[in-house]
């Protein structure tokens, strides 16, 4: 949509004054709303939206469809054969916990696919799957009733017709669809959403609880940690049974607590609660799956198309340990290459060889070799421009972006859209977040 691009940019490039008072107005709107949490403001942003066609939107559902075939086909593959779990590197203890039906008909309820798209040849390559924790939905909301704020998107208004997507009804009633066909379902389940909460994204826990209310059930914001296991019965920190979990907490931090979390573990190994989704999630969002996705015996459990389509988006990756690879391979063609931990998110410890000098580089590779890293192909990220007034001598300049494509039990509901003016797309450094539109027609 590089046209309605640079429409924007030429009205604000007009209209530099006013476009700074309406950034510290979005600015001040976020600062007191769900978007400021645990002591800090999470979302930061740009004057652009993403605007995408309905063309585009195809392309997305087509991506969800043939990705969610093939995930699910190697979760049931895991599930079934004892031989090709080996190929995975989860932990007795994970292994036992991702083992334990889920008793409802999906094996992934939810996920977010975040993708590096080319706007203009609509070539692309995956980043990373979330599952577990898949967040940001209310990111997406906050930043599209920030919109009416900026200018630029009121005078295109004027002329455009945009929709924008709906990301909590939605799955409300994806997970009581799931329910309904859940062999142990109770006629009205009390539903707890749980995390972490010192971690998690409360407020964004606070819209979805508001949503399951608005559909008639009980809910709670649940700190995983407090929750207490008694004669085959899972209770709630406020000690009421749960019969059905919305789960954000992360594989990653409930196997860094084990010991914190036996009770809510042991309910879901003993089948005494409903848990979307289940553990077996966990491997399609660990980052070895890319590795498992290009090889044998994978490929043969996928149909030709299939095939094509992992060998063409998967990007290669490999584990970076002595066993594994020549470290002159990833640090003479630096920008070539990307590590990252196999297990984490948040892009939490990620580098991109194109951010640092020859020097930097090799003392990164050199301190993660052996460290629970892989090395990944970089994908040079398709690239646009936009603009951040909360900079000191704010100016138009490029920035990367990433598509994360919303997936509810296999259908495609929405895209997170992330930019960046580095060489990696980082909440912890860099990230910025716009609102995501589609453009239905013009006015």
């Amino acid at each position: 949509m590089e046209s309605i691009q640079e429409e924007y940019k030429s009205y604000i490039e007009e209209h530099m004054e006013e476009s700074e008072k309406a950034a510290q107005s979005v600015k001040d709107f976020l600062m007191n709303s769900p978007a400021y949490y645990h002591g800090r403001l999470r979302v930061h942003t740009l004057q652009i939206p993403k605007v995408f066609s309905e063309d585009t939107i195809r392309i997305f559902q087509n991506i969800v469809k043939i990705t969610y075939s093939i995930f699910t086909k190697v979760i049931r593959e895991y599930l079934d054969n004892p031989e090709y779990r080996k190929l995975f590197p989860f932990s007795r203890e994970l292994e036992k916990l991702i083992l334990v039906p889920n008793l409802y008909d999906s094996l992934l309820p939810i996920a977010r696919f975040d993708i590096f798209f080319n706007e203009d040849d609509h070539s692309f390559k995956f980043c990373e799957i979330n599952t577990d924790g898949t967040s940001a939905m209310n990111e997406d909301r906050l930043l599209n009733q920030a919109l009416e704020l900026n200018p630029a998107h009121v005078q295109m208004k004027e002329k455009y017709q945009f929709k924008s997507f709906e990301l909590f009804d939605s799955w409300v009633e994806t997970s009581l669809s799931l329910y309904d066909t859940y062999e142990k379902k109770v006629e009205k389940p009390y539903i707890a959403i749980v995390d972490f909460l010192d971690n998690g994204s409360v407020t964004e826990f606070e819209e979805f609880k508001k949503r399951f209310q608005k559909y008639g059930y009980d809910c709670e914001v649940c700190e995983i940690t407090k929750m207490k296991y008694r004669d085959h019965v899972l209770y709630s920190p406020s000690n009421i049974p749960v019969d059905l979990i919305y789960r954000r907490a992360v594989t990653t931090d409930i196997m860094a607590h084990y010991d914190e979390v036996r009770d809510f573990t042991e309910a879901v190994k003993n089948q005494d609660v409903c848990i979307m989704g289940s553990f077996c999630t966990q491997i399609i969002h660990n980052k070895w799956l890319f590795k498992v996705l290009r090889e044998e015996p994978t490929l043969s459990l996928l149909t030709r198309e299939e095939q094509l389509f992992v060998n063409e988006h998967i990007p290669y990756t490999n584990l970076l340990d002595d066993h594994f690879f020549d470290v002159n391979q990833v640090t003479e063609d630096k920008n070539r290459w990307i590590i990252k931990p196999l297990d984490s998110y948040a892009s939490k410890g990620v580098f991109a060889g194109i951010d640092f000098s020859e020097e930097e580089w090799l003392a990164i590779v050199r301190e993660n070799i052996n460290q629970g890293y892989i090395y990944q192909e970089y994908c040079p990220p398709y690239r646009t421009e936009n603009i951040s007034f909360t900079e000191d001598d704010a100016k138009f300049k490029t920035y990367t972006n990433m598509s994360g494509l919303y997936v509810y039990n296999g259908s495609f509901k929405g895209v997170y859209s992330r930019l960046s003016d580095g060489g990696i797309i980082s909440s912890q450094y860099n990230e910025k977040e716009v609102a995501t539109l589609v453009l239905e027609n013009k006015k």
